[in-house]
């Protein structure tokens, strides 16, 4: 059990880079879970910068760490420092998790399983029906990816035309084709055709960080453009409840906060790490 005073040289050490970390939940959730399950381990977070990613990697596996978390904007670097990818962390072309483990480290993702899983506790069904992302990064990366593999029909990708969208939009293809789900990444300055996507969904979804730190007060879809019957999700979780959430509750549309995806990603994960289920019920009352 891993309480302050009780931690030794045979604590193992999980973490989180990325940046910025400081509002990061992780480490007092995953710390909060591990002396739960009587585990000794402690998670921390680590403020990495671009330019320091690779050197972390190395450092982290050199100094025994159990595994590490990564976040924005690491998410799609990352893997190119690992030593294996696991299938859907290949395919998503993004990592969210690495165990480090016999000298070898091995990226997963758990954020598009962790989000999938969270539409089924809000009983919300998109399985056979079409979905409008933001963001085609990371976290958004694995969310449309999973939700191919797991059956959404159609999905519509919206991102910023920046250096990175030809990319993206060969990654899409070759996902859609895959998985047989119809996908198209369309640029973000396209409102009209975002207004038109968003009144087909049955679930629009923010896996920008717009509405979060210097952007809390904007969102990627205005008010006006929330269709009657849409459910929307964001993937920001501090604040908890985002202008987009804010904007959706107040026309009576379902919403479902970032905390929910984090919790079961972040379940998945531990699991990788430690081989034991995290006791959700217990985080969610103790943090949510």
């Amino acid at each position: 059990m891993t309480h302050l005073n009780s931690i030794t040289g045979h604590t193992k050490t999980v973490a989180l880079i990325g940046t910025p970390v400081e509002h990061s939940m992780s480490p007092a959730m995953h710390t909060a879970s591990f002396e739960y399950l009587g585990l000794d381990y402690i998670y921390l977070a680590y403020n990495v910068r671009p330019e320091e990613l690779e050197d972390a990697v190395r450092g982290l596996k050199a100094l025994g760490f159990a595994g590490y978390n990564v976040t924005m904007p690491h998410k799609t670097f990352v893997g190119q420092y690992l030593d294996e990818l696991s299938p859907a962390a290949e395919l998503m072309g993004a990592v969210n998790t690495v165990v480090i483990k016999d000298g070898k480290t091995i990226g997963h993702n758990t954020d598009g399983a962790g989000f999938m899983r969270n539409v089924q506790e809000n009983d919300l069904d998109i399985i056979g029906k079409k979905i409008t992302v933001v963001g085609a990064g990371g976290a958004g990366s694995a969310i449309y990816t999973q939700a191919a593999l797991d059956g959404v029909s159609e999905i519509d990708i919206y991102n910023t035309k920046d250096t990175f969208f030809d990319r993206a939009a060969k990654h899409i293809k070759e996902i859609s084709d895959k998985t047989g789900c119809k996908m198209r990444l369309i640029d973000l300055a396209d409102k009209d055709s975002l207004r038109l996507s968003v009144a087909e969904s049955v679930l629009f979804v923010n896996a920008t960080r717009v509405g979060m730190g210097d952007l809390e007060n904007e969102s990627v879809l205005s008010a006006e453009d929330m269709a009657e019957g849409l459910a929307v999700a964001d993937t920001v979780y501090d604040p908890p409840i985002t202008k987009l959430l804010r904007d959706a509750d107040k026309k009576g549309l379902k919403t479902l906060p970032g905390l929910g995806m984090l919790l079961w990603q972040a379940s998945i994960g531990e699991q990788i790490w430690t081989g034991k289920e995290m006791p959700t019920d217990f985080i969610e009352e103790k943090f949510f």
